[in-house]
This record gives C-alpha cells, sequence and structure tokens, in this order.
C-alpha cells in the first residue's frame, strides 16, 4: 500500500471539497449531534462558525434561526456551500482560521470550531483559542469539537481519497492536554468536555465505522471566557 500524499492544508482541503459531502464521513455523523446539542437553542443569536468547510453546521444553525457568520481558508470548500439551499442565509468569508479573526471584540453569542484543531500547530493553540474567545461576548459559549487524539495512536488523521489514492491534508500531532491547556492558556474556563466513541448504532449505519468501535474518536470542549 502506497504512504498518503500529504498535502498543505488549504490545498488538501480545495481538493477534498468536490466529495467532501458524500463520501459518507461516519465521524460526521458522529459530531454533528454533539455540536447541537452543546450549542442548544440559537433562535435570534450571532453564531460565529469558524472553520466551516462546505457549511455542514453553518446552514443548519442558520435554518435555526440564528445569525451565522461562518468562515474558511478554502474557496472550493466556500463554494459548495453557497450553492446549497439556505445558504444565503449565511454570510461566508474567506479567512484563516489561524490568523487573527477580522471581528470586533464581543461580536458573537456562539462561536464554533468544529473540526479544525488538529490543522492548528501545537504551538498556535492557545492564540487560536485566544482570538475564539475575544470575539465572544461575555455571556457567550464557545464549542470547539475535534477528532480526538487517540485517533492520532493509530495513525489516523484527516484523509479522503481521489484517483491518485489516499490524500491528507497536513495535521499536527496533539494531546488532550495540548488542546485543554490551549484553552486555559487563552484565559478560558471549561465548562465541560466530553469524549464519545463509535457505538454499534453508528457502526450499523456507518460501516466504516466499526473497525473503530469502542475507540475515543471525538473531543468537545465547552467553553466561557473567563
Amino acid at each position: 500500500m502506497s504512504e498518503p500524499k500529504v498535502l498543505p492544508t488549504r490545498d488538501g482541503y480545495d481538493r477534498w471539497a468536490a466529495t467532501y459531502d458524500t463520501m459518507g464521513n461516519w465521524l460526521l455523523e458522529l459530531e454533528e449531534p454533539e455540536v447541537d446539542r452543546v450549542l442548544g437553542d440559537v433562535q435570534g443569536l450571532d453564531v460565529l462558525d469558524v472553520g466551516a468547510g462546505t457549511g455542514r453546521h453553518a446552514i443548519r444553525i442558520a435554518e435555526r434561526g440564528g445569525r451565522v457568520t461562518a468562515i474558511d481558508f478554502s474557496e472550493e470548500m466556500l463554494a459548495k456551500a453557497r450553492q446549497k439551499p439556505d445558504a444565503d442565509r449565511v454570510r461566508w468569508l474567506v479567512h484563516d482560521a489561524a490568523r487573527p479573526l477580522p471581528f470586533a471584540a464581543s461580536s458573537f453569542d456562539r462561536v464554533l470550531s468544529a473540526l479544525v484543531l488538529e490543522h492548528i500547530p501545537v504551538g498556535q493553540l492557545a492564540s487560536f483559542f485566544g482570538e475564539l474567545a475575544r470575539v465572544a461576548r461575555g455571556d457567550g459559549v464557545i464549542v470547539v469539537t475535534a477528532m480526538h487524539p487517540a485517533m492520532f495512536v493509530k495513525g489516523v488523521s484527516a484523509n479522503f481519497r481521489d484517483e491518485s489514492g489516499e490524500v491528507r491534508p497536513r495535521s499536527y500531532v496533539a494531546t488532550l492536554s495540548d488542546y485543554v491547556m490551549g484553552a486555559i492558556h487563552a484565559g478560558l474556563i471549561i465548562v465541560a468536555l466530553a469524549e464519545r466513541s463509535v457505538d454499534e448504532a453508528l457502526a450499523t449505519r456507518n460501516e466504516r465505522s466499526r473497525k473503530w468501535l469502542g475507540w475515543p474518536a471525538l473531543f468537545v470542549m465547552t467553553l466561557r471566557r473567563a
């Protein structure tokens, strides 16, 4: 078996955009109900989706009444998002989430970053979390999801297949403590942490997930400003 082709993160997601919504990604199936649960009622709230990709969260949040701004550095992913029904309910911006966010302080009631952390170098985690904190309102909620670092132990990171074989957008191996301490060093309060594994119900719905049955696959952080 050939080695995966590792691409710069933006290039990888530009290439992945064509199949991102149709490849049957079991991790998304595991993650999306968790995001809905932690965000709660978003009716009338200002919501920022950092690393929105093809808009899988942003559009759903807008349909539930949130006023959503969504950013991503992949123009190809955002192009897919803008083609979807109800995409006109979302404000879409091209921006690299690893750079300072182009918003005033205290702009959003909810800040979401979904499955982005593995693409942030460990040494930049505190500044990344710091930007999420800066743009959140004082009583706002920050929700961050990540592929569980236990997956790195198995040699897994974000990946897809195309005609060239397996492709991986550049990821950075981290630990749970790296993520937790990144948030703490940014001055955030940890409200809740959750670890989710593949269960039999998911394995039945998506057979591709069965090989990870019982293994930690998703990490969810609920945070607030201090």
